[in-house]
């Protein structure tokens, strides 16, 4: 059962425009904000994670230095490459920074709230499909990655929005699928209304499958480490913007760390409980859901998000780039498939008010069954380390010709007589020699005996 508190489709399309004009300001401003916060926040921890002090120059133990950033790159010396498309060149960062706003338009940040005596929720707007909306958005921001690369006229560059566009669209999938069990449980693709059919539980207990499966897909999804193939510095100098320079470049950043926050924001929606407050919070406090009070929970729950993702890039080294595409292919997209037949029978019976012995026992159990015999019974191949080892492996080596300072021979012909250069010499004796030695060898070199 909704709550009066809890906002509805009918309640957004009905504020004013001042009000409208409000919450733009509003989103826009918190997203700045929190890309400054998240730039030093990472910096920060993984300055701790390596025993170090991190940024502690600009502002109160460096908290400024984000902002300092920020104000260095929009007055920078704008380069263009000679070979630039510059139409196409412009349009690119622009592309990439517009739809990552666009898409928290549809997170709820609170429930209905008074602003200036209108009663109001604390969401821009909501549509019947909004968490469609946040898809969409993040589609088109591969097109400013993919132009920037083509219009830089480069080589580097063009790689790694290649890169970037087969990474999205692998990625992208599995992350779709992952929600499909969301929708099937609230029965509804509203951002609001799955918030609010999360009253008694969150979903990240019933359903956390999926919501494993989306947080490894939104690493991949938003370029950052382990899975920042696109801007490998190793190998592509800077990947899709290392042409870009000053207000340009700074566009990519936020776009970069905007999505990161806006896919955090999307998983405290889906399967935290959006914004409402924690179990032992809401439980102990009855007003812990009314007011402006939510809007922290949401935050809080953001940061850790946040924190999550700069946990991965401090703790797990880049994967190559074969083993990223297979893993998400031949793992994420099989699981997310099979994680939804499982919730779309689960779902089917539940309706058909089944108990909850008949949903193990239909359900459960089979999946179960599936998993050992599939674990059980799938061929042990032989890994690719393995068949390169069988590949470079080296053929014996001749036992009657010495090794050269530890290093093995290769072998030889036998009917061939070896080199002189490679004829076994006796070790050469650090014994001085005596008198009857020396007479030894010179008799041995006249032929004559004693």
């Amino acid at each position: 059962m909704i709550l009066a508190q809890d906002p509805t489709l009918e309640d957004f399309g009905t504020d004013p425009f001042w009000l409208v004009l409000i919450k733009v300001v509003a989103v826009f401003v918190l997203l700045v904000v929190m890309t400054l916060f998240s730039i030093v926040f990472e910096r920060k921890i993984v300055a701790y994670m390596q025993a170090r002090l991190g940024p502690n120059r600009v502002g109160p133990r460096g908290y400024l230095q984000s902002l300092a950033d920020g104000l260095k790159l929009a007055f920078k010396e704008e380069i263009i490459p000679a070979l630039a498309d510059k139409p196409v060149y412009f349009l690119a960062p622009i592309l990439s920074a517009v739809p990552a706003f666009l898409a928290f338009s549809v997170i709820p940040f609170g429930p209905m709230v008074s602003i200036f005596g209108h009663q109001t929720p604390l969401q821009l707007t909501d549509l019947p499909v909004g968490v469609l909306i946040v898809f969409a958005c993040s589609s088109l921001g591969v097109y400013g990655i993919v132009l920037s690369g083509w219009s830089s006229g480069s080589t580097y560059p063009l790689l790694g929005s290649l890169r970037s566009a087969a990474q999205m669209i692998s990625y992208e999938i599995a992350m779709g699928l992952s929600l499909v069990a969301v929708f099937l449980y609230a029965n509804t693709m509203s951002t609001s209304g799955i918030v609010s059919a999360q009253q008694k539980t969150w979903y990240i207990l019933l359903l956390l499958p999926s919501f494993l499966i989306y947080a490894v897909a939104v690493v991949g999804e938003t370029n950052r480490a382990p899975f920042d193939l696109p801007e490998a510095e190793s190998e592509l100098v800077g990947g899709f913007h290392t042409e870009y320079s000053s207000l340009k470049f700074a566009l990519f950043f936020l776009a970069e760390y905007i999505n990161m926050v806006t896919v955090s924001a999307l998983a405290a929606t889906l399967f935290l409980g959006g914004w409402r407050a924690p179990f032992p919070i809401s439980t102990i406090w009855a007003g812990a859901n009314s007011g402006w009070w939510p809007m922290l929970w949401f935050v809080a729950k953001v940061i850790l998000g946040i924190f999550v993702f700069v946990w991965l890039r401090g703790t797990l080294p880049r994967l190559r780039y074969d083993q990223f595409m297979a893993f998400g292919w031949k793992v994420l997209v099989p699981l997310a498939l099979v994680w939804i037949l499982f919730i779309g029978t689960f779902s089917v019976l539940r309706s058909e008010g089944r108990s909850t012995g008949q949903l193990l026992l239909y359900g459960v159990l089979p999946l179960a069954a599936i998993i050992i015999l599939v674990t059980l019974f799938w061929p042990e191949g032989r890994g690719d380390e393995d068949e390169e080892a069988e590949e470079l492996e080296e053929p014996p080596v001749r036992r009657d010709v010495p090794a050269a300072a530890g290093f093995p021979v290769p072998p030889m012909d036998l009917s061939i007589p070896p080199s002189p250069r490679l004829r076994v010499r006796e070790p050469v004796s650090t014994v001085p020699a005596t008198d009857a030695d020396v007479i030894d060898s010179d008799d041995s070199r006249t032929g004559e005996n004693r």
